[in-house]
This record gives structure tokens, sequence and C-alpha cells, in this order.
């Protein structure tokens, strides 16, 4: 049996629950974390004593971070699909799956804290002002990526494409002067009809 703790609205969840949809597991999902609380209960600690959510349990089996759960997912339900059965392009899968934590979350969480968690007249838009920058300038990136091939690690969907889909979402309904990134835009139109993403990633961001 598979749970998983976390609230559905969290980014990081999304994340998990979108590859689970991927891959067709089964699985039960236990609110958990800012107005549902338990993520700071002992029990909970016990299992991820950062008391962040994702958590994932399946059987005994316990892991935290969301990417390594999505990792986990992939090696052990589902390579050949969202993990590539090619070394080297499973290898870019991550690559870019990272690049999303490393780069793009830097620059987009102080715009997301700031625009959806702050009050308005509590809200440091400088920090804002260059968050949006370096999204700018990161998404170029990735937009220029995008012209040689239509998935971030070739041509099929990979668990490379989920945390940045999730984080191109926020950027689109949170900055509304974008630079033009017609690659980057067919790839969102993509990947952002897709089930998984429809059933658990499209909600309005809280």
């Amino acid at each position: 049996m598979m749970t998983i703790w976390g609230r559905a609205n969290s980014l990081n969840v999304q994340k998990v629950l979108w590859g689970l949809e991927e891959i067709g597991l089964a699985y039960e999902r236990i609110d958990a974390g800012l107005q549902f609380g338990v993520n700071d209960t002992a029990a909970f600690k016990a299992m991820n004593p950062n008391g962040l959510v994702p958590v994932l349990k399946e059987d005994d089996f316990v892991l935290w971070e969301s990417h390594a759960i999505l990792r986990y997912l992939t090696v052990r339900h589902g390579r050949g699909t969202l993990l590539p059965a090619d070394g080297q392009v499973a290898a870019l899968a991550d690559q870019w799956m990272d690049w999303s934590g490393s780069i793009i979350w830097a620059h987009m969480r102080p715009v997301f804290q700031n625009l959806v968690r702050t009050p308005a007249d509590q809200r440091n838009m400088q920090a804002v002002a260059e968050g949006c920058a370096g999204l700018a300038k990161s998404f170029l990136i990735l937009d220029e990526h995008l012209k040689k091939q239509p998935f971030v690690a070739g041509d099929d969907f990979t668990i490379g494409d989920i945390p940045l889909a999730l984080l191109m979402f926020r950027w689109v309904a949170l900055v509304k002067e974008r630079p033009d990134t017609p690659a980057l835009d067919q790839w969102f139109k993509n990947v952002s009809g897709r089930a998984g993403f429809v059933k658990h990633c499209a909600a309005p961001l809280t």
C-alpha cells in the first residue's frame, strides 16, 4: 500500500501526484501541511524530521523530498516510461528536473511568496522584480532548448518535464510581462493537457 502525506495544492506534492497518475499507481493521500497541520506532530516528524511534505510510505519504506520520490517511483514502477530505459536520456531527464529546483525555483520562490502568500502592503516588490528577471532569463534558456525537441529530455515526456511544467504554470499565472517563448509555450500547452496535470496541478494558486 502506498500513502502520500501532503496537501493537494502544494507544488511539491503535485509533482508526486502527477507522477503517480502517469505511472498508474494506486495510493492514499493524507492532507498535511499549512492549514491541515499534521506535519508538526511527533508521528510525522518520525517520518520526516524536517516536518515538510510530501512524504511517501510504501509498505515499511519511507521517503521524503519530491524529486527523490519521483526518482524512486520511476525506478521502481515506471522505468521505460517516465524514466527512459536509455541511461543517457534518463540522465538528461534528471538534469532538467534538478535544474528546475536549483535555478527556476530559486527565482520563483520570492515571486510566489510575495504575490500569493504575503499581504499586498507587506510585499517586497524589489524581490519580485528580481525574481521575474531571473525567471525570464532562465525560461528563455528552456525555450531555446525546446526548439530542438518536444520534451526536455528528447522525444518523450519524462520526470524532467513535471516540475518545470508546474513552475511554468505559476509563471504564467503570476507574471503578465514575459518574453516571447514560442517553443516553451507549445511545450507547456502539450504537457498541461496531460491527464495528470489536469487532475492534480491546474487549481488556483494558494
